[in-house]
């Protein structure tokens, strides 16, 4: 227990730093392990990187059970902080989603990503009441939990970009209001809309790698405190295993395998810390 709070306070004050501070997502225990090697301070899951590792698709296909499994061996791979994507909560209800919550934590997470996106082309976010009420009684049960309350209104570019940002902003209010430590807002990249959202804002602001994303210097000078990485570790991964398929079968080589590679040795070093 006494581990698990200073993971927390250490998570919490990365938050409030006066740079902002880029988190990793992992997908397994090796990633996270990677991820801490390489002197990050703090891990989040990928919900897209566990599911397709599991062989199922994201959007909440993988069962709860096996998501909190990932989890559990990911925080128990690392000494760093982990905070856990649970998607839209897996679960129908709000007490469903405090079991989901709950199961997480227990699983050694120190905070979440919840998002407001459905999965439902026909209403592709919850509304602002649904979402809050689902906040508050994750708050409730879990008062210590870092609740970074996810809004997918730029993500699925839902509305005309001056909508779009009203009711981005809108949402953000509500979900701090309701108790959320932090707000996510994937796909917003503008810089001069970064810097409205930051005004409008008081408490810290996550935002998601992307190719038209300021620079981290540019960020922190705004104020953002955290960027994650999201799903583009385990994409760049797939992406160099593809790679490696097309230079065997094509060409007949080899030096994806061979050139620059960790050894045997450096892997098991890795993973016997």
């Amino acid at each position: 227990m006494k581990l698990h709070a200073k993971k927390l306070k250490t998570f919490r004050r990365l938050h409030q730093q006066p740079s902002t501070f880029v988190l990793p997502n992992a997908w397994d225990a090796m990633s996270a392990k990677m991820f801490e090697a390489g002197g990050f301070k703090a891990i989040g899951t990928t919900s897209a990187g566990i599911a397709a590792s599991l062989g199922y698709p994201d959007g909440q296909h993988l069962p709860r059970a096996k998501m909190v499994d990932a989890v559990r061996n990911i925080a128990n791979s690392v000494a760093i902080p982990v905070s856990a994507d649970i998607e839209a909560g897996y679960g129908q209800s709000v007490a469903e989603i405090v079991q989901t919550v709950k199961a997480v934590a227990a699983a050694g997470a120190v905070g979440i990503n919840i998002e407001d996106g459905t999965g439902d082309p026909s209403k592709p976010v919850f509304s602002i009441s649904e979402q809050t009420e689902k906040i508050a009684a994750i708050k409730a049960n879990h008062t210590s939990l870092f609740v970074n309350a996810r809004t997918d209104i730029y993500w699925l570019n839902i509305g005309d970009p001056l909508s779009r940002f009203q009711e981005a902003t809108k949402r953000a209010k509500a979900y701090q209001e309701a108790g959320a430590d932090c707000l996510f807002i994937p796909g917003l990249t503008d810089r001069g809309e970064i810097q409205k959202m930051r005004a409008a804002i008081s408490c810290p602001i996550n935002l998601l790698v992307d190719p038209e994303m300021p620079s981290l210097t540019e960020l922190s000078a705004i104020g953002i405190e955290r960027l994650s990485c999201g799903s583009a570790p385990f994409r760049a991964t797939a992406t160099l295993l593809a790679a490696i398929c097309e230079q065997i079968v094509n060409d007949q080589t080899f030096s994806h395998l061979t050139k620059d590679v960790l050894s045997y040795s450096s892997i098991t070093k890795i993973m016997s810390q």
